[in-house]
């Protein structure tokens, strides 16, 4: 089987789960735009795979003011954009037993960057994705973590499940939406990326080695993602998904049906 999108904008594709799905779509034999803050390595995908399978462009998604002119930008020269991945991410640690510690800019940022900056570009992109003629989709990396947090990285937690409950929210209101777009949530564990270096978490050492293969990573969720999938919990994650999560989501349905029938919506 094929991915179903043709054109994809692929946000946080510098390294790791990014660039590895950015792969995925150049053998498809699919175009991809990259994005990402440091040029340096966007422009060497491009070099690698070639100008007709691959674009690059430099964006900060932390400039949340910047969004709309961004979004505009991309859709106004690829009209037949199909598909947005939203992939860029950070982790850090912190300790609020000793708030000294804390670098509460830090704090923001990470929720910034997890969290808003996916609200923002899911609202500039949406009108583009729901007025297409065809299937359109914005597909998310979210957690595990979202489902079942750990101290260390309490707020990265906080970020990935306050995603996944704008998720189930947004999805549930584009069933009655404009348009045919599809959101898609992927639930990653631990996988063996930059994102716990030492550089970023110095609390941690040999952070890289941590956690699955990325390439074992990267097989399994693009096999689910291209059989149509809308969630999709990858190792680990998908014991815990099918433990507790199904049933808490049949419970948010159930509320969801309830609110309608007495008229208040999803």
């Amino acid at each position: 089987m094929s991915f179903k999108y043709n054109k994809v904008l692929l946000i946080g594709a510098t390294s790791g789960i990014g660039e590895a799905y950015a792969e995925k779509v150049v053998q498809d034999g699919k175009k991809v735009i990259v994005v990402g803050r440091r040029m340096e390595n966007l422009d060497a995908f491009v070099e690698k795979h070639g100008k007709d399978k691959a674009e690059a462009v430099a964006f900060d998604i932390t400039l949340l003011n910047q969004i709309p002119k961004f979004a505009e930008d991309i859709t106004s020269k690829h009209p037949d954009l199909d598909c947005v991945i939203l992939n860029s991410g950070i982790q850090r640690g912190f300790d609020f037993s000793k708030p000294e510690t804390v670098d509460l800019s830090v704090v923001g940022l990470e929720l910034t960057t997890n969290y808003l900056s996916y609200v923002h570009l899911t609202h500039a992109f949406l009108p583009h994705l729901q007025n297409q003629q065809n299937e359109t989709a914005l597909i998310y990396t979210s957690s595990g973590l979202a489902l079942v947090p750990i101290a260390t990285c309490l707020n990265y937690c906080a970020s990935k499940a306050a995603l996944h409950h704008f998720l189930l929210c947004l999805r549930e209101q584009l069933k009655e939406g404009l348009g045919n777009v599809k959101v898609i949530e992927i639930f990653p564990p631990a996988v063996q990326t930059e994102l716990h270096d030492e550089k970023h978490r110095p609390d941690i050492k040999n952070g890289g080695a941590i956690g699955m293969p990325l390439d074992q990573f990267t097989e399994e969720s693009w096999g689910k993602m291209v059989k149509g999938e809308e969630q999709i919990p990858v190792g680990i994650v998908d014991m815990l998904f099918n433990s507790f999560e199904k049933t808490r989501q049949e419970r948010f349905h159930k509320v969801a049906e309830m609110l309608k029938a007495h008229g208040g919506g999803a």
